[in-house]
């Protein structure tokens, strides 16, 4: 098959430049280039997101821009999942991830540099735009768009959720994603609560109610009113997660430091191609009974190492609430300090 592509140097620092590359498939067949791209371009989208590049094409002819090593890696793709295609089976999911792994992606994005922070990663939703704040938050954002599991760790008020959820809706209003899906643990803060009536969806909304304000706010009480009927946006419980496999889908576990180890480990394995998964918890707040270690903390040290999954961990220096949250925290944080350094930790 004759591509041609041009050649791209991969000698720095022309490699971190970004670039625009052509890239003609032969022969030009519209049922092929149909089953290259995939429903509603879904497998283009899937390369993109995973290289962080952009795909555009008109035909047979396609035009890439990003960091040269990634769009050479996607010619690369697309010539194998086009090779691909002149046989009678669909392209899936599944094979655009494996010819990503055939062709070093993981490697390639893990040996990168960090991307730089110096611009805001401003987030669109329908009705407002979300710019974080510090480089801990832009970090943050920057990360859930090139990963597909990401861990948001730290004290309350920095932002975790709510980032989490815009980027949620970013996603969906561009396509990337098919729904939303918000899990949480139904744990109880130190009180019992006694018998929930309602659907489970009723029982589980007061856990839920942070997620939901900022959906509100993102997209307004109609639109989220209009997703939930359509089960576009979906309340799913920890507890009734097993057995589900995701697929194109944002989730959001929130309160993950209520979460067991077993729960967590349930919860990564659900992860299906082309979704984002997205866990936020302050290990400092856990309402676990006593004696019940955190599946957070246990993802965190078992996960660390893992490639394709990041990590952003706030402090209280990145509280956006009142001043005084910000105070509150670092008080709680100099007294546990203090008891450690005793031995008097619970």
């Amino acid at each position: 098959m004759d591509t041609n592509p041009p050649a791209v140097a991969p000698a720095e620092p022309t490699a971190n430049l970004q670039q625009t590359l052509e890239l003609n498939l032969e022969p030009s067949d519209a049922r092929r280039l149909a089953n290259l791209g995939g429903q509603f371009d879904s497998h283009l989208k899937q390369i993109e997101k995973r290289l962080d590049i952009q795909i555009h094409n008109r035909c047979n002819l396609f035009v890439l821009h990003g960091l040269a090593p990634r769009l050479a890696l996607a010619v690369k793709v697309l010539q194998q999942l086009y090779t691909d295609t002149a046989g009678d089976s669909e392209i899936t999911p599944a094979e655009v991830h494996l010819a990503l792994q055939e062709c070093g992606a993981d490697a390639l994005m893990a040996a990168e540099p960090a991307v730089n922070l110096d611009q805001p990663a401003s987030i669109r939703t329908k009705k407002l735009t979300v710019k974080p704040r510090g480089r801990n938050q832009q970090g943050y954002v920057v990360n859930i768009r090139a990963h597909d599991i990401n861990f948001g760790i730290g004290p309350a008020g920095t932002g975790k959720t709510y980032l989490a959820v815009a980027c949620a809706v970013e996603a969906l209003l561009k396509d990337e994603v098919e729904r939303i899906l918000l899990v949480r643990p139904a744990v109880e803060a130190g009180e019992k609560l006694g018998f929930l009536p309602g659907d489970l969806s009723q029982k589980v909304d007061p856990y839920l109610r942070p997620l939901y304000d900022a959906l509100y706010e993102m997209l307004g009480f109609e639109v989220v009113g209009k997703l939930l009927e359509r089960h576009v946006i979906e309340v799913a419980p920890l507890a009734y997660m097993r057995g589900r496999t995701l697929n194109n889908a944002f989730v959001i576990l929130d309160e993950s430091q209520n979460t067991t180890r077993e729960q967590m480990k349930m919860f990564l394995t659900r992860i299906g191609f082309g979704t984002t998964a997205v866990i936020t918890g302050d290990p400092t707040q856990i309402d676990l009974p006593r004696g019940q270690a955190s599946g957070l903390r246990h993802a965190v040290e078992v996960l660390k190492d893992v490639t394709g999954i990041s990590f952003t961990h706030f402090t209280s220096k990145d509280v956006v609430r009142h001043p005084i949250v910000q105070r509150i925290v670092e008080a709680y944080d100099a007294m546990e300090a203090r008891e450690a350094s005793k031995g008097n930790t619970p």
